[in-house]
């Protein structure tokens, strides 16, 4: 008899492990098949650092996110290697793209000269901006979601602690720790340049509108802005670069924040229209009114692209820390001011497809 209750007490037990264990196999199964509900899928995995490598640089990991179009690859791929060649820090790159844009970028991060950088390709499914972006139909190839990306850090960067994001325009000289150590004060989840203190603010920038303050970037005509108390004469700042305190962004839900406004945008239009339709900006100066802090003003010495002319000295230019071709003039086109510093750190693209102006062949030999 008490064999025969034991036998019956073992086949009980081994049928609940296997209940379980199906059970387990099956939520495993959803968590790993469903998608993420910001559509950020991740592509490539970072690759293992040679020993070598490992040997040289620090163990300090710095995540670096930036976006990268297709049509403003070469950008990416120049930033992304002066960053890597001016530090001895672990840099991680998170590149974030449109799925068309795959295959040409891990080609050509296959290169020589970025063959051994740390990198992770995030697919980002402009299907989350539906409802929180009005897009012209007559010039949907104006739209631009990638600029958009930096809104979705915790998404981007789940695990990180801290991140640097940077734009595709942008060309380091000196070492990215530097800004990745910017002090963030108590309760900040993000620290930008502020245009009024910045050496950048120093030269009018014609035709673009007023660009150092906030009334340049929101109609404080529309009721829901005036409601809001922010004094229109306030510095902006530029979120081209800028470091992000990710546990605060979480903590105080700046995403969503953020997606609040884009929306009552869509329906309210609460946005500057002397601008030429920047949508990014207004709604980052919104949420981070008063509330962010600061970095070093050379670690975004920016509208180099602004004009073609030269409105900085050549040694204040080697000076910068980070140089910043916003404006309508890269440097990868036929006319910007210091092209030939951004040249220094271009990597040819193995396919031939990106576009460059080629002013001075000499300065292809990558670095």
């Amino acid at each position: 008899v008490n064999i025969s209750i034991l036998i019956v007490a073992v086949v009980i037990f081994l049928l609940v492990i296997h209940h379980n264990f199906l059970s387990l196999s099956d939520f495993l199964r959803r968590e790993l098949s469903d998608p993420s509900p910001l559509g950020l899928q991740p592509i490539d995995f970072i690759p293992a650092a040679p020993q070598r490598l490992t040997d040289e640089r620090s163990d300090k990991e710095i995540p670096v996110v930036i976006a990268a179009s297709n049509e403003r690859l070469g950008g990416a791929i120049a930033a992304m290697n002066s960053i890597y060649c001016n530090t001895r820090s672990n840099v991680v790159f998170h590149i974030v793209t449109l799925n068309d844009t795959v295959d040409h970028l891990r080609m050509w991060l296959r290169s020589t000269p970025l063959r051994n950088m740390r990198y992770q390709i995030l697919d980002f499914d402009p299907r989350v901006l539906e409802g929180k972006v009005q897009v012209d139909p007559q010039k949907t190839d104006t739209f631009k979601p990638l600029t958009f990306a930096r809104f979705y850090l915790p998404d981007l960067v789940p695990h990180a602690e801290k991140v640097i994001y940077v734009d595709d325009d942008v060309i380091v000289q000196d070492d990215i720790l530097d800004l990745y150590n910017t002090p963030l004060k108590p309760g900040h989840a993000a620290a930008f340049s502020d245009d009024c203190d910045s050496t950048s603010s120093k030269v009018v920038v014609r035709g673009a509108g007023n660009q150092y303050n906030y009334i340049g970037f929101l109609d404080y005509k529309k009721e829901t802005i005036r409601k809001l108390a922010m004094k229109a004469n306030t510095c902006s700042f530029n979120p081209g670069v800028f470091v992000a305190n990710l546990t605060e962004w979480k903590l105080q839900n700046i995403t969503k924040q953020l997606e609040k406004w884009m929306a009552l945008n869509v329906v309210e239009e609460l946005y500057s229209k002397t601008l030429a339709g920047s949508i990014t900006t207004p709604p980052l100066l919104i949420v981070f009114y008063k509330q962010h802090s600061s970095i070093d003003p050379m670690w975004n010495v920016r509208h180099l692209g602004s004009s073609a002319g030269k409105r900085y000295s050549p040694q204040f230019v080697n000076a910068a820390k980070l140089l910043h071709w916003n404006g309508h003039f890269k440097p990868w086109g036929r006319t910007a001011s210091y092209a030939e510093v951004w040249e220094k750190w271009y990597v040819p693209d193995p396919t031939g497809k990106f576009n460059l102006i080629r002013r001075h062949p000499e300065a292809y030999e990558a670095k």
